[in-house]
């Protein structure tokens, strides 16, 4: 399918087509149209595909029938017609860098088609294609064109001898890719099975645009726009195993799969010629015009956010959240995209998710699962707008110091410091150089990301599991009930290679035939502990798993030798293992309070439980309320009071999920599990844990924050580290309430009298740096100097903050009249800036420029209204001669 890849001004009428249709109508006429011709109306899936693992994201609307295809899925109907929201932006099918520059590029679009499963074929394809287009839609007919593949004799008289369409708009395309049925007009699957040609439709926008038919020399112009393909399934593709050629065969159902970009044809039928010019993304980006503070609705940037907010929008709604690897790191990718679109255009500020709102009126109608939505997807794109903003704004200066060296080239080392500390994903980076016609060393980059990659596997002492090559007899675990237990030395290795025996002081990994020693999995850390040999004594540091039932023991002998073959006695670290399976079981307890707390939405993302805490990563959308807290620790300490027997049994997988058992995130699960029963929490589990729940003695939430969007983490502590917290919490109190002369008990009361008093003084201190102020204005009246009849004041007002600041222009102002003024403040060694223009001056002189002129001296940025602007810089020791520069500045306006 052919794309234009420029933009040209659209110069020519549009008096031949028929009223404006609006996008809404678009769909319904489509959808309506084929169900008149017996198909069903299918409603769209989601952007993440359902039943091909091989797909990122949901790229056509063939998709969710490609099983049926196949013929590995039957349905209920034969014909079907939908309107499939569509994503492009990762993998293959990827037009994000093109998204903001081109017409008709979008990461999200939708995609209106109908299909036939082993039903009709070419004829009542196109002949209803030519119908919805020129009688329904009402587009001119001698405006269209079409395309068959070169030697589809059927298709290409179907629409000469049936359609009417005349010889010469319709052009045969070949195999134009150096190989048999290689063409934009033939398509197969893959390299075998189901193929079949296509003919698509095309749209001439007329003489007064360049470009030209397609199959010609000038095809990639924007006069002709190819608007539908009908794609025709009509045989199976084999390979000769003996000649390499590929042979066709009829298939015995032939199907038919169209698709009809929603975008592009709103555009013809709107009488515009980029898709952008269309009712819907017109009023989102006058929406991103509102947010930005921007009135040049042509800017480019607003057409990127409008586009990326719809992307954005439906990725949330269909589950995916911001992450730094798979479908989350693109829906992060294209926020960031948005977001610097927005800063480039001035907004600092969160701004994205507010556009959530307008998209719901434009679209909710036709996805009814957007509006149920909407309040979870404003909340992740806001949670990651703040997480981004502020790395942005280092971030960018970071990239404009280094451009400011090297204007023509990006070293690959910055482009790596801006992707590993600020988290600019590399496309971000490369657009903003593409935007300024700057190289960017990729290779350099990708040098740096394998060097980091190489010193954190070189970081790891004792992770050496992954090289370590064993193909000896399991491993027995015996360490849910023994603590202690005989072994014997299978394999030992030093530097991941396998040796016979290890001396005083070397590091290793040790196999035994059995253990009670734990390695990690499910988030539960590793046991740590000593083997005892005849002739010497091995400190286990860590336990990892070598392969699913084999244990390496990491760590150092620390005296004598050690062999393959040697007995010895294996002993974990009984105060250890005691502290951390306390944590664990407080974690399946904390589970099940949090769900019952903030409801079944909430779905374990990861944990680490040692001896110290339990950290528990879950999906939920808005912070945990101190009231929630206390309900979940007072949920868990019931439990632990009950003082109930933990029970662990061996089931089928399917057995213990029809029970109500809860399998845990990242787990992998055989046919036979482990059941735990603990209090009234149920779930698959193979760690260690308290005999009954009293064993965990106490429970206490210590931290609750934001690690991702959409996923919160809890930390707790349990036993003596719970009972060690509370007593130093009560210590605090104590010395807060002797600090303020107070009874515990009386300290909220005591604090709120302080904080009393503190606003009094605050308040005093505020009228006297107004009276300052007033002063200061006074005395600075008299420094103004007259160029070109304006009133020209720059100065530093010692020891004023930013209301001092904006106190003093209104005054000044007020005074000189006709005027353009810039005052300063520096504190800790940074400059805060306001320049003020009276009404009267404005057209000649402009607050933001002004503002902005003086901040790019002092190592900042700045712009705003033309009567008021603010700005700050990092860069104290360029203002006094900013200042002076400003008169000169003004008079060179005036």
């Amino acid at each position: 399918m052919r794309k234009s890849l420029y933009c040209v001004p659209c110069l020519f009428p549009f008096h031949f087509l028929p009223k404006n249709m609006n996008s809404a109508e678009i769909r319904e006429k489509f959808l309506k149209f084929f169900e008149s011709k017996g198909h069903t109306i299918v409603r769209s899936s989601s952007l993440v595909p359902g039943n091909d693992p091989t797909l990122l994201f949901t790229n056509s609307g063939m998709v969710q029938f490609k099983d049926v295809f196949l013929g590995t899925e039957k349905r209920n109907y034969v014909r079907a017609t939908s309107v499939q929201r569509c994503l492009r932006a990762g993998g293959k099918h990827n037009d994000l860098e093109n998204v903001g520059y081109t017409a008709r590029h979008h990461t999200f679009f939708e995609m209106l088609g109908n299909w036939s499963f082993g039903d009709y074929f070419k004829h009542d394809s196109l002949v209803w294609a030519w119908e919805l287009l020129t009688k329904v839609y009402g587009l001119p007919a001698d405006k269209l064109w079409a395309t068959v593949y070169e030697t589809d004799d059927e298709a290409f008289d179907i629409w000469h001898k049936v359609i009417g369409l005349p010889k010469e708009r319709i052009v045969r395309i070949g195999d134009n890719k150096g190989a048999p049925y290689a063409s934009d007009n033939f398509w197969q699957m893959a390299d075998t099975g189901p193929c079949g040609p296509c003919s698509e439709i095309f749209y001439d926008h007329g003489p007064d645009v360049w470009g030209g038919p397609p199959g010609s020399p000038e095809q990639d112009g924007d006069r002709y726009i190819e608007i539908w393909n009908n794609v025709f399934m009509q045989f199976d593709r084999q390979i000769d195993p003996k000649t390499g050629e590929a042979t066709l065969t009829p298939l015995p159902k032939q199907c038919v799969d169209t698709g009809m970009g929603l975008e592009r044809l709103a555009a013809v039928l709107q009488h515009v010629h980029s898709n952008y010019e269309i009712d819907l993304f017109q009023r989102l980006i006058k929406a991103a015009a509102r947010e930005t503070n921007i009135t040049d609705l042509e800017n480019n940037s607003l057409k990127v956010i409008a586009d990326h907010i719809r992307a954005c929008s439906f990725l949330v709604v269909d589950g995916v959240i911001p992450g730094n690897e798979g479908r989350g790191y693109v829906l992060r990718r294209i926020i960031r995209r948005a977001l610097r679109h927005g800063h480039k255009l001035g907004q600092t500020k969160p701004f994205f998710y507010r556009l959530v709102k307008d998209l719901v009126l434009e679209m909710g109608a036709a996805y009814p699962e957007l509006p149920e939505a909407a309040e979870r997807v404003e909340q992740v794109l806001k949670q990651e707008e703040e997480r981004f903003g502020e790395t942005l704004e280092h971030g960018m200066k970071i990239l404009e110091a280094a451009l400011a060296k090297t204007p023509k080239k990006l070293d690959g080392e910055t482009a790596f410091t801006l992707y590993d500390t600020f988290g600019f994903p590399l496309d971000l980076t490369a657009d903003i150089c593409r935007e300024r016609e700057v190289e960017l060393d990729e290779v350099g980059f990708t040098t740096a990301m394998e060097r980091q990659k190489s010193t954190a596997r070189a970081a790891g002492k004792f992770k050496m599991a992954a090289a370590v090559e064993y193909s000896g007899d399991k491993t027995s675990f015996v360490g849910y009930d023994n603590l202690v237990h005989d072994a014997k030395v299978l394999a030992l290795y030093v530097d991941g290679s396998a040796v016979q025996k290890i001396a005083a002081g070397q590091d290793a990994i040790v196999v035994l035939d059995t253990t009670p020693f734990y390695a990690e999995s499910g988030g539960q850390v590793g046991d740590s502990g000593v083997l005892e040999a005849a002739g010497g004594l091995f400190e286990v540091a860590d336990t990892q798993k070598i392969q699913a039932d084999v244990f390496g023991h990491h760590g150092s002998l620390r005296s004598g030798s050690l062999a393959v073959g040697d007995q010895l006695n294996a002993k974990v670290d009984t105060a250890v293992r005691a502290r951390t399976v306390r944590n664990h079981s407080a974690t399946h307890l904390m589970h099940k309070a949090l769900r019952e707390v903030l409801g079944g939405h909430v779905a374990q993302k990861g944990s680490l439980v040692d001896a110290d805490k339990t950290r528990f990563d879950f999906s939920h959308n808005a912070p945990v309320s101190a009231d929630e807290i206390r309900r979940i620790e007072e949920i868990v300490n019931r439990e632990i009071l009950a003082n109930v027997a933990t029970e662990a049994r061996l089931m089928s997988f399917d057995d213990a999920v029809g029970a109500g058992a809860m399998a845990l995130f990242g787990e992998k699960y055989g046919d036979e599990v482990r059941v735990l029963s603990i209090g009234t929490s149920r779930e698959l589990c193979g760690g260690t844990h308290v005999s009954r729940t009293g064993d965990i003695g106490l429970f206490k939430i210590v931290a609750e924050g934001g690690v991702a969007a959409g996923i919160r983490r809890i930390e707790a502590v349990t036993g003596e580290a719970g009972l060690a917290l509370v007593q130093n919490l009560s210590n605090r109190v104590n010395e807060a309430a002797a600090a303020l002369k107070a009874q515990p008990e009386e300290l909220t009361q005591r604090i709120a009298q302080v904080q009393d008093h503190v606003k009094a003084l605050e308040k005093e201190l505020s009228s006297l740096k107004s009276k300052l102020a007033a002063n200061q204005g006074d005395e600075l009246v008299s420094q103004a100097v007259d160029v070109k009849g304006i009133k020209v004041l720059a100065a530093t007002l010692e020891g004023a903050d930013s209301a001092t600041l904006r106190e003093t222009m209104d005054k000044l102002k007020d005074k000189l009249k006709t005027a353009a003024i810039v005052l300063a403040a520096v504190k800790d060694g940074k400059v805060s800036l306001i320049a003020g223009v009276t009404a009267d001056a404005t057209a000649k002189v402009k607050a933001g420029e002004l503002v902005n002129f003086v901040a790019l001296q002092v190592g900042g940025k700045g712009g705003g209204r033309p009567d008021m602007a603010q700005a700050g810089g990092t860069d104290a020791s360029g203002l006094a001669a900013a200042l002076q520069g400003v008169a000169a500045w003004v008079g060179e306006r005036a």
